[in-house]
């Protein structure tokens, strides 16, 4: 019988091949110079695999494996029922993004890191771009008008013409030098026709679009059960982000009754939120500024333990991102490096956008918001678990995790930060309320829309009233909730699931009813390590391998 390491080192060699741009983006540069095979037998070959696989990691008993080690092999089951749980919905048919996204990120990847001397990764770059047009034209042959929807291919199609943009203005510019310069200008310039035409091959695609987006009741339900390992189905999910909602709402009303004289908390931070960066870069410079606060405030407290080395950088967010993602987003360095430099990166407006909605997007991101989305991207959020976890988690769980944990975990950093007395006005805790509260309506449309008891309009109009996202926000929401089925539930989902496991860990350490802004900060901080510490498993097995494995 194949032994577990045995079995993860194959599994995850044949990961790497089949997906390089993945592998590369971990640190393994070997793989630098390929692009991903997005051709129909591709994609049925990986579902094949995902298939048998599976059964191999079904088959390897307890015995002899440590709780680790069954943690370890109970992940990789995990991960592979969801991607046979979603075979069948074969996203390749129906969304543009799988052809542009692989090529975009190979190419911002390798330059964002810099892990070879330049002239190497000019070389890589140039043979990604050489082969973009295969990848784009696997992407024509693949796509498929009857399955995909209008929303989803007009997506595709602002990702199409911002790719086109970086590659053939931006892409150049990495170079220092002018040969360099010049051997990008002119793949970038073939890979842009490739995305011209690509655009032109969208918009007719758009026309004739006659496919759903509504992922199931079935899947959606499978996936928290099988793959996040979680007790409740779609439907009792959005009970409980319901009740969230209502629960956060009246805390709201509460909080600015007390500060601001009025239960009305929405006309609060409406107002609040004209009280914003006047500029895209002001705002850059606001987060930089409240993102080394946060770190500061860390390292005074205790609360984490910070990894020796790390730091965080505030940037735009990448153009051929910003038609796709509309909030802030962040890229740690690769799981397979010794490298601890994070990217936190501030939601710039696409090409185009008119000032008057540029403004409307500086009013999502407020002076008095600001805090508690650098606490969620970066300390003690994504940045520093994914540097922690790099460091302490084992290699397949440096490869394959849900944002169930990831997201949850940096809800709950904005959770315990206010515990922790971080937030240091009512319109600081106000935000941090309403950034929950956010992610409980996601809850709510997201069930709803892929259950089929929402549409598209309905869900922006249901945002925009229970949330004080301006339209142009709501709309770029819905939009992505619409693409990536379950995704929008992580957040809040994953954060219940910490505090839940949290009290549990408590009462192991006799701590049982002492409210955690009390609990000593050496407790709090054991907590934190060894949590984020195991990876981003589904929350079943991260409750394993922190309390111990009682199956």
């Amino acid at each position: 019988m194949t032994q577990l390491p045995t079995l993860i080192d194959e599994f995850l060699d044949n990961e790497f091949r089949s997906s390089p741009v993945l592998a590369s983006g971990l640190g393994l540069t070997e793989y630098d110079e390929r692009l991903d095979d997005l051709s129909a037998d591709a994609f049925g070959q990986r579902d094949e695999d995902a298939l048998s696989y599976l059964a191999r990691f079904q088959a390897i008993t307890d015995e002899g494996l440590d709780p680790d080690a069954r943690i370890d092999r109970d992940l990789a089951i995990a991960m592979l029922r969801g991607r046979t749980i979603v075979a069948d919905w074969e996203g390749w048919k129906r969304d543009p993004l799988t052809y542009s996204g692989p090529s975009l990120g190979g190419l911002f990847g390798l330059f964002l890191h810099r892990l070879r001397p330049e002239p190497d990764l000019i070389d890589a770059a140039v043979a990604r771009l050489e082969q973009i047009p295969r990848a784009l034209a696997q992407g024509r042959s693949n796509l498929d008008p009857t399955r995909a929807h209008r929303l989803i291919v007009e997506r595709g199609l602002a990702s199409a013409k911002a790719g086109a943009r970086y590659v053939r203005d931006l892409l150049p510019a990495e170079a220092s030098d002018d040969a360099g310069r010049e051997r990008l200008t002119a793949a970038g310039e073939r890979a842009a026709q490739a995305f011209d035409s690509w655009a032109d091959h969208l918009e007719k695609v758009g026309e004739e679009a006659s496919g759903d987006w509504r992922f199931g009741e079935e899947r959606y339900t499978r996936l928290l059960r099988e793959r996040e390992s979680l007790s409740y189905d779609a439907s009792e999910l959005r009970e409980r982000g319901q009740a969230e909602y209502d629960r956060l709402a009246e805390e709201m009303s509460a909080l600015s009754r007390d500060a601001m004289g009025t239960d009305d908390w929405r006309a609060v931070l409406e107002k609040a939120n004209e009280d914003h960066p006047p500029t895209e870069e002001a705002m850059r410079v606001a987060y930089a500024q409240e993102t080394a606060r946060a770190r500061d405030f860390l390292a005074r407290t205790g609360i984490v333990t910070l990894p020796e080395g790390e730091s965080c950088v505030v940037e735009p967010s990448p153009v051929f991102q910003r038609p796709v993602i509309g909030v802030a987003s962040y890229m740690g360095s690769p799981a397979f490096t010794d490298k601890r430099l994070g990217h936190f990166f501030v939601p710039f407006a696409p090409d185009g956008t008119s000032e008057e909605e540029i403004q409307k997007r500086l009013a999502a991101n407020s002076h008095s918001g600001i805090p508690t989305t650098s606490v969620h991207e970066a300390y003690p959020g994504h940045h520093w678990h994914i540097t922690w976890s790099k460091i302490h988690a084992a290699p397949i769980r440096l490869v394959l995790g849900t944002p169930y944990f990831s997201e949850g975990w940096a809800l709950y950093a904005e959770r315990v930060m206010r515990e922790r007395g971080y937030f240091t006005d009512p319109m600081q805790e106000l935000n941090h309320l309403e950034a929950t509260l956010f992610r409980a309506a996601r809850i709510v449309v997201d069930t709803s829309l892929h259950l089929g008891d929402m549409d598209y309009e309905a869900g922006v109009a249901f945002m925009m009233a229970k949330t004080p996202l301006p339209e142009p926000t709501a709309r770029a929401e819905v939009g992505r909730y619409c693409w990536w089925p379950t995704q929008a539930s992580a957040y809040l989902t994953g954060c219940l699931e910490i505090l839940r496991i949290r009290e549990r860990f408590l009462e192991q350490q006799g701590l049982g009813g002492v409210a955690p802004s009390q609990v000593d900060v050496s407790v709090l901080r054991d907590f934190h390590d060894r949590l984020a510490g195991s990876g981003r498993l589904p929350l079943g097995l991260a409750e394993r391998a922190l309390l111990g494995d009682s199956r």
